[in-house]
């Protein structure tokens, strides 16, 4: 696939669904934004999770052959309040997901091998994945 069509490629832009607080997310940075990159070899996804610690909130990615992603995880509660290593914040604006279980589910553009799965939650509230597209075995006849 020519790089320079990517962008206009019609299963480049897959539908997202958001359920539970990634739903519910204010004016803040919205969590599931998404990112696809593509090569010859595989899919690399990133998913935007501001706010959410990865420590805390229990994130899990499950991955099917069909290409379809399902993100899980729960935005805890602060109960009010905001922490850094020194200090306490009472909380006066909430724009960020309320606490609670989200789900995030995209498709990538192709089926994919689920076992071959490398997952990498960053520092920066991205969840980044890369999974290998799955091979279609050749079979050479010999005539």
């Amino acid at each position: 696939m020519d790089p320079q069509s990517l962008g206009n490629h019609p299963q480049l832009k897959p539908p997202i669904v958001l359920a539970g607080t990634a739903k519910e997310g204010g004016a803040g940075p919205p969590i599931g934004l998404i990112d696809i990159g593509v090569s010859e070899a595989a899919y690399l996804f990133r998913v935007a999770l501001p706010g959410i610690r990865k420590n805390e909130c229990g994130v899990k990615c499950e991955i099917q052959r069909d290409g379809t992603i399902h993100v899980r995880g729960v935005v805890t509660p602060d109960a009010g309040f905001l922490r850094d290593s020194l200090n306490v914040f009472q909380l006066r604006v909430q724009q960020l997901s309320p606490p609670g279980p989200f789900t995030i589910s995209f498709k990538l553009p192709g089926p994919v091998d689920p076992r071959l799965f490398c997952p990498n939650f960053r520092g920066d509230g991205i969840l980044e994945g890369m999974v290998m597209k799955e091979r279609v075995p050749v079979i050479h006849v010999d005539g």
